[in-house]
């Protein structure tokens, strides 16, 4: 019986040569920005393996496909949603503003438990990616250090604590939760309670955390442990913070939710207390996504821009696309108040 020998691919050459799969793709195509040691190892590996070039496939490569790929990590703390709500706004201006520049976008849904990302400016016709998401700051971070070769195109929503040389955009998280802190206390707030992650594992969310103490502590306010809630992230986390603290017999006249989500969640269950917003309790959360407008009282937030961010992310993928400079930036955060909290 005789088998048919598989044929080489690129993954080998790659593998034979110890580079990524964009190099040999690089180099396949002649690409200039490829070292020469480099060029030379990798046609060497090729050489040894014997490997054919499918001309078809070169030329579809070297073509500009003027396609970006925007890839989002799942959100795994909602079973009915797949897409951080936080997404929605940013995805949408993404698409519009990478029009505006001429690209089209590819979204694709990753699993965190996948290897996302690997390969993809190779396996898919798009010239740069834009990533989404994080859950796990370690996890998140890890495959951002595999998969960093100094050729690839990409940009990163808001990881801006690995050193890999690339590009992130991030909001302002530290100043915004500092604000909004800052606006409870000149109100005659004192007894203020943080509902939110608080572990180095959520690094969004840390900052936010890191925010609110700061503000506390220049206002002359002693951190209260007993007033800080380490909570999950869903509508009903918020409600059970706020249970927590009440049976607990904690007294508080403020809470400053990491999220909006959580905010909505607290808000529920005060007044399902009996508690008066912001009579009694003033809640500020941080997104301002759609819902705080039709939630009542309407849910003050911490606005981030995600217009700004979106035109931030485009625009550096497509430097990095044309070999233009490009650097790392944090988005201004806004105060939006509403009636949820005292002015």
């Amino acid at each position: 019986m005789s088998y048919m020998k598989r044929q080489p691919t690129c993954i080998d050459v790659a593998a034979t040569a110890g580079v990524s799969q964009a190099t040999v793709s690089r180099v396949l195509n002649k690409s200039s920005l490829v070292k020469d040691s480099t060029r030379d190892r990798v046609l060497k590996a090729a050489e040894v393996l014997k490997y054919k070039i499918d001309n078809n496939a070169r030329f579809l490569r070297s073509s500009r496909v003027r396609t970006l790929a925007l890839l989002i990590l799942e959100d795994m703390e909602e079973q009915h949603s797949d897409i951080n709500p936080f997404f929605l706004p940013i995805v949408g201006s993404i698409v519009r503003y990478a029009a505006d520049r001429g690209y089209e976008v590819m979204i694709s849904l990753q699993r965190e438990s996948n290897a996302w990302g690997a390969g993809y400016c190779l396996s898919r016709p798009a010239e740069g990616i834009i990533f989404l998401g994080s859950k796990n700051f370690d996890t998140y971070a890890e495959n951002f250090r595999s998969h960093n070769q100094k050729d690839d195109n990409w940009v990163v929503w808001g990881l801006d604590k690995v050193e890999n040389g690339k590009i992130c955009v991030a909001s302002d998280n530290s100043s915004g939760a500092y604000d909004a802190v800052n606006h409870l206390i000149a109100s005659g707030r004192r007894r203020i309670a943080y509902i939110g992650k608080t572990d180095t594992d959520h690094w969004e969310f840390l900052e936010r955390y890191d925010g609110y103490g700061s503000a506390l502590s220049d206002a002359g306010i002693a951190a209260d442990p007993a007033l800080v809630v380490d909570s999950q992230l869903k509508i009903d986390d918020g409600a059970e913070a706020v249970r927590r603290l009440l049976d607990a017999g904690t007294k508080f006249d403020a809470i400053f939710a990491s999220t909006d989500i959580l905010g909505l969640g607290a808000m529920r269950e005060l007044m399902s207390r009996g508690y008066k917003i912001p009579e009694d309790v003033s809640v500020i959360g941080f997104d301002d996504l759609w819902v705080c407008n039709i939630a009542w009282p309407r849910l003050s937030s911490v606005r981030q821009d995600t217009e700004a961010a979106a035109r931030r992310l485009v625009d550096s993928v497509c430097a990095l696309i044309e070999g233009e400079p490009a650097q790392s930036v944090r988005i201004p955060t806004q105060l939006v108040l509403r009636e949820s909290c005292s002015s």
